[in-house]
């Protein structure tokens, strides 16, 4: 609590505190999240899927970043070089 009001005392004061709040709780999780690379066991995976399922706009990050693509089978066929 102590960095998120720190973060909001230090922004722009022309900004509503709601957009503040929004900016400031978006970045801590940006900053808490999976990044690339970072290799998850198996039970990690399919809890993290699980949340997702059960989070509304998350086929997005907060930057509007997709956080998943859906490949047809057709798709993965052609980079494999099947079709």
């Amino acid at each position: 609590m102590h960095d998120v009001a720190e973060a909001l005392a230090s922004a722009d004061g022309t900004v509503s505190l709601t957009a503040r709040l929004d900016h400031v709780l978006a970045t801590m999780a940006c900053h808490n999240s999976v990044r690339a690379g970072r290799r998850l066991a198996p039970g990690e995976m399919d809890a993290l899927l699980r949340e997702m399922e059960a989070t509304p706009f998350s086929g997005q990050c907060n930057h509007g970043r997709p956080t998943y693509v859906e490949l047809k089978l057709a798709d993965i066929e052609r980079l494999f070089g099947r079709r």
